[in-house]
């Protein structure tokens, strides 16, 4: 789906702009404990979308490597200079970045489409009754729109079609 207006979003200190050429994918709202330690917060929202949908301006955020559970690479880009993390890339996909929805200038242009990790939510925080809740993770063949599966899958295919050993 092609943007009726732009996604735009900066770093805390404005030195990173970027603008996002696409809605997201699909948009997590993660609850996982990693996630809670990562962000100093209750839970992260993420917006999948493919690396090459995001035109940055100014300073270029620089990946910072993040220990994880599951032992799976895991890069945090953040702006150099107020660390603020703008994106990630989970398991080492360079095609495919998670973008921190708070960094956008509209933060509630984007929403949820699920909750993940829900076994380990704070009590406090009520979820939608609207938006699909999973204690761990889903079937993203079942849950996830034909286009946004589309979407993903051109971005692998262009990505492994470009990779040379």
């Amino acid at each position: 789906m092609k943007l009726s207006k732009t996604l735009s979003g900066e770093c805390a200190c404005g030195e990173v702009q970027y603008e996002l050429g696409r809605v997201p994918m699909f948009t997590h709202c993660c609850h996982c404990l990693e996630c809670q330690r990562q962000t100093g917060s209750a839970f992260v929202i993420n917006g999948l979308i493919e690396t090459d949908q995001i035109t940055v301006s100014g300073l270029e955020p620089v990946p910072v490597p993040v220990p994880t559970s599951s032992g799976r690479q895991h890069d945090v880009y953040r702006c150099p200079r107020c660390q603020t993390a703008l994106w990630s890339d989970y398991g080492g996909r360079s095609w495919l970045r998670f973008v921190r929805i708070g960094t956008l200038h509209d933060p509630s242009s984007v929403s949820p489409d699920v909750h993940v990790f829900a076994r380990s939510k704070r009590d406090w925080v009520g979820l939608p009754e609207d938006v699909p809740v999973f204690d761990v993770f889903y079937d993203m063949k079942e849950l996830w729109p034909s286009e946004a599966l589309a979407r993903r899958q051109a971005a692998s295919d262009a990505a492994n079609a470009n990779h040379t050993d």
